[in-house]
């Protein structure tokens, strides 16, 4: 087969709980596509950890999954794409690629402490100032601290270039290379703590901090970069270029062409995430919202702000396997459409602490306002909304940020594209629209993290000529409009900021 044939993307979308795979054409339709889930380890309370081999395998699963189900070749694939989890943290070794841990996964809670004592000893400041980040057990940093200061013979292995860190896009890329690539790219670097917005190179002065070798880390590349070349596999041919590497929110707003400063989009997966494109203006967050890269192709950065709640499907996923209130996620609509509203129940879903714009990694989760009348569907109702009201919150910050700043994008968002597994929720869309008091426009393919790898990727390749192009792919599904009435929002508004508070204090 000549190049000139190969038409076919693969892309690789890795998240928290499980892998998909993705094959689409030249037209972006979707051929086939593949998951697989793998196991979550739970070593200690707020401790979250993966096993490194068993994501590679669900990979490997997938895409053998999906290429079956097409009927492709696997040598008819163009490109490769991968978007994944960001601030995941994994360190091998460089030799045979053993890992020295499992990887201490985002959600990880244990670095709270350091997080603390770096902001004692007044090191916020200069986090803040360099990575657009907060000290927060979030980011990969602390992780990496953690690793090297609590594996033995971690450290002296790193200093001497012995051991290499990665998030997962550049563990996938060093696995699917045979070993011969060590990159990154600037989306997941700048979620590390360890990136200069402004540089986009890795700051010494972090480092030193943190205690980080810089033999242990990865190139940075711009996203419009040839990563690898696949090598030595088992279900994908040699040569096969990996031409994207992205994290999951900055690809899902690509994969939602939100190209132009001022668009935003907000992905509902296992966590919540709202991001605002600024285009090449850094906007400094005053509210806890985060600046971060979301790309540089052309030689030209694209920056963004960010909020992230740190449960959002996941509490869904909760309520099946914690509290067993319903046997499968998908039921959780009608439970919650049996009742007419919560009943006054409010559930913040602080399960792994609060997110942005709290940043309270001691929070705890919890059901308010119960009563003898109070029943599942009232508690599943509340769950929903809880996922919603914590984006309501991180979309209010965002538009004081955007009203403070004096190359602000717009002084307003008139609308936010949804996507991720549960924005096909219809009951918890038409609450967003009605807290945020905008449209909440849902498009005709939510895989949107694979879909804006795929894009990069096609772009790299050749296969697509600009974002022109791709803008004229994108296609809506349904779109929420506003309908509950402004003194209702804020009634439900004030119960939920009561609740927050107690979830801070309890």
């Amino acid at each position: 087969m000549s190049e000139s044939e190969k038409d076919v993307i693969l892309a690789i979308d890795q998240g928290t709980t499980g892998s998909k795979a993705l094959l689409l054409d030249s037209d972006l339709a979707v051929l086939a596509e593949a998951s697989r889930e793998f196991p979550q380890h739970f070593p200690e309370p707020g401790q979250v950890e993966h096993d490194l081999d068993e994501i590679f395998q669900s990979v490997r699963d997938s895409v053998t999954a999906a290429l079956g189900t097409a009927g492709i070749e696997a040598s008819s694939i163009a490109a490769v794409g991968i978007t994944n989890q960001r601030e995941t943290t994994a360190i091998w070794r460089a030799e045979d690629g053993r890992p020295i841990h499992r990887a201490i996964v985002w959600q990880d809670r244990r670095t709270a402490a350091k997080c603390r004592e770096l902001k004692e000893a007044g090191h916020e400041g200069l986090f803040r100032e360099k990575t657009g980040l907060v000290l927060d057990p979030y980011f990969s940093g602390t992780k990496i601290a953690w690793l090297l200061e609590e594996i033995e013979g971690a450290r002296s292995a790193a200093e001497a270039g012995e051991l290499r860190f990665g998030t997962i896009d550049t563990y996938l890329c060093w696995r699917l290379s045979g070993g011969a690539s060590h990159v990154t790219d600037i989306s997941n670097a700048s979620r590390t703590l360890l990136m200069d917005l402004e540089s986009r190179d890795w700051n010494e002065a972090l480092l030193d901090i943190l205690g980080v070798p810089a033999a242990l880390l990865p190139g940075i590349r711009d996203n419009d970069s040839v990563f690898a070349h696949t090598s030595g596999l088992d279900f994908l041919p040699d040569g096969v270029p990996v031409a994207a590497l992205i994290g999951d929110q900055q690809s899902a707003l690509f994969g939602q062409t939100c190209f132009a400063a001022g668009e935003a989009k907000c992905t509902y997966g296992t966590g919540g995430f709202l991001m605002l494109n600024t285009g090449e203006n850094i906007i400094r967050s005053e509210n806890g919202l985060l600046s971060t890269a979301a790309w540089r192709t052309g030689g030209k950065t694209t920056y963004a702000l960010e909020g992230s709640a740190f449960i959002a499907g996941a509490i869904v996923q909760w309520l099946r396997d914690g509290l067993g209130l319903i046997a499968d996620s998908s039921e959780v609509e009608e439970m919650a459409r049996s009742v007419e509203d919560s009943g006054g129940v409010v559930f913040v879903p602080a399960l792994a602490g609060l997110g942005a714009p709290h940043w309270d990694p001691d929070a705890r989760g919890m059901v308010a306002g119960l009563t003898r009348g109070s029943t599942a569907a009232h508690i599943a109702r509340a769950a929903l909304e809880g996922i919603a009201f914590q984006i309501n919150d991180i979309l209010t910050a965002m538009r004081e940020d955007l009203l403070r700043d004096e190359a602000d994008p717009g002084d307003s968002i008139i609308e936010l594209k949804v996507d991720g597994g549960a924005s096909n929720n219809d009951l918890l869309m038409q609450f967003q629209a009605d807290l945020l008091g905008c449209e909440a426009v849902r498009p005709a393919i939510t895989s949107t993290t694979a879909l804006g790898a795929a894009m990069q990727a096609g772009l790299t390749v050749g296969i697509f000529d600009s974002t022109h192009q791709l803008r004229e792919t994108w296609r809506e599904d349904r779109r929420f409009s506003p309908a509950m009435d402004a003194a209702e929002v804020a009634e439900n508004t004030a119960r939920w900021e009561a609740a927050v508070r107690q979830a801070r204090t309890s």
